[in-house]
């Protein structure tokens, strides 16, 4: 089964269902599948063949989802990235992919157009969807001869390719194969307990792993899939309320501000009932928070890569906050030896209760088969059919696991491992904190100085009190903060994971009206 089938069934079942939203635009499956097949026809006509990457530097928009499907009627790859990605990085992603097309809009309008040049990309080839710059205007696509049958596929083929967010360095291509995303799709419909005509805000980026699941499940469920280009709180509730969201599968930051948001009260969120969230571990702080906003919701912590969609799925969370859960369908962990340095091998297990490396099965139904282009990668990461996820975890006594950080992240102090995620939970709990990144900063005594970076949520906050919450918290003393920077904004990724690396290298605004220690 192609993934196009999807929404080819899903209109022939409800064809007068709102399939999408985008400000004051509504499209039914009807409506919504013409487009597809006229884009798909007009990406035909020029000169787009199924295998080739399509590459798009585009926000969370109409146009974004369509050329998803689009590209899935014709067979083609779509390949998004970061509409906010600098010229370089851009061209990067362009070269890499071998890309056929490229998209873009007023957004990300100077960076395409600097690594258009950069790349000598012919501009014939150029697509500009809401810009008056260069290029062919999305509109005429619309035009065109439709494209009906969806093109001849095998499972194995590709159908969709993701960069990494470049955490560690230059952005990884994942190939993510018709099999794979078929598999990762039903799986998590299947584990976060969507229903039918679920409608979910589509606020998740369509470059990230999040925002294409989320895309692909609500059209499998005739849901309406409600677009926000780009992230605000107050945005995000009231298009809640207006449109009456059923699901929210969001990263932690998103809900952080949403719960602790000051016009919160003035909203109806009553028709959330599905409430999950991935990309980076939630602090147990923000767990009893969202619990106790949405008591009424199904809460779910979903824990996966771009790599291989499910590692594993934690339901009825507020039950045990800091459990990502049992390996999801299909899928086996195993928790290893942990080194950043040596070489480790998949059978290398630590005892229950020990923290180690998790691991994961390639032989999944979601995983991917090996990076783009990048033997060195695979060479890292993959070994003797397991994925090594580079992530710190734990099996408890029941078989659930617990997600405690980064291999690379593990500071070692005085001859002891401490774990920056534990730290952080500690402090993310204080009133004093809104938001938390724990490092380890070379030290001659020490080895590694345990060093912490505050957002303030408070004027009268100091390392002192933060060193006293810590103690009085049961934190060991040997594992508390060091040294305390107070920082503007904690460096994310557009996906809202933490740049521990932007805080190694300087790259933060300091709050000069604190006592900084660092």
């Amino acid at each position: 089964m192609t993934i196009a089938r999807i929404l080819t069934t899903s209109m022939l079942r409800d064809p007068d269902a709102i399939a999408i939203v985008d400000g004051k635009t509504r499209l039914t499956y009807r409506e919504w599948h013409i487009q597809v097949q006229k884009l798909a026809g007009g990406l035909a006509a020029l000169g787009l063949k199924p295998g080739e990457h399509l590459v798009a530097a585009l926000s969370n928009r109409i146009e974004t989802a369509t050329l998803y499907w689009a590209c899935q009627l014709l067979g083609a790859i779509f390949t998004p990235f970061n509409w906010r990605a600098s010229g370089a990085e851009i061209a990067f992603v362009i070269e890499d992919a071998e890309a056929a097309v490229v998209v873009y809009e007023a957004r990300s309008a100077n960076s395409v157009l600097t690594a258009l040049t950069m790349t000598h990309f012919p501009m014939d080839r150029v697509i500009r969807v809401d810009s008056e710059s260069k290029g062919l205007p999305y509109s005429d696509l619309l035009v065109s001869s439709p494209f009906n049958e969806a093109s001849p596929v095998e499972d194995k083929n590709i159908c969709l390719m993701l960069y990494t967010s470049g955490t560690t360095g230059r952005p990884k291509g994942v190939p993510r194969s018709y099999a794979a995303e078929l598999n990762a799709s039903l799986g998590c419909v299947a584990q976060l307990h969507y229903q039918y005509g679920e409608v979910t805000l589509g606020v998740m980026p369509l470059f990230h792993t999040m925002g294409i699941r989320s895309l692909i499940m609500s059209a499998m469920l005739n849901g309406k899939f409600v677009c926000m280009p780009a992230y605000d709180t107050k945005d995000a509730l009231t298009l809640i309320d207006r449109e009456k969201i059923s699901a929210l599968f969001l990263v932690p930051t998103m809900f952080h501000d949403i719960v602790h948001h000051s016009d919160f009260d003035k909203f109806d969120l009553k028709s959330v009932i599905n409430i999950a969230y991935a990309g980076m571990s939630m602090t147990t702080a923000l767990v009893e928070s969202c619990a106790k906003t949405f008591p009424w919701a199904a809460f779910s912590n979903f824990y996966g890569s771009s790599e291989i969609y499910t590692f594993a799925v934690r339901n009825n969370l507020a039950n045990n906050p800091g459990s990502a859960g049992r390996a999801g369908i299909g899928q086996t962990l195993r928790v290893v030896r942990a080194d950043a340095e040596e070489r480790v091998d998949p059978d290398e297990i630590v005892p229950v209760g020990e923290t180690g490396e998790i691991i994961a099965s390639m032989n999944s139904l979601d995983a991917f088969t090996g990076y783009w282009k990048r033997p060195d990668a695979n060479e890292k990461a993959i070994r003797n059919g397991w994925y090594f996820t580079g992530d710190l975890g734990k099996f408890d006594e029941n078989g659930e696991i617990y997600v405690l950080g980064r291999v690379d992240d593990m500071i070692i102090s005085g001859g002891e491992n401490i774990y920056a995620e534990e730290v952080e939970n500690v402090l993310a709990k204080s009133p004093d904190v809104r938001g938390v990144a724990v490092i380890g900063v070379e030290d001659d005594r020490w080895g590694e100085r345990v060093s912490a970076f505050i957002e303030p949520a408070t004027d009268g906050v100091s390392p002192r009190k933060l060193d006293a919450y810590c103690l009085e918290s049961g934190l060991a003393r040997f594992k508390r903060p060091r040294a305390y920077a107070f920082v503007k904004a904690i460096p994310r990724s557009a996906s809202g994971k933490l740049l521990r690396r932007h805080l190694r290298t300087g790259d933060f605004e300091l709050l000069t009206d604190y006592e900084n220690t660092i």
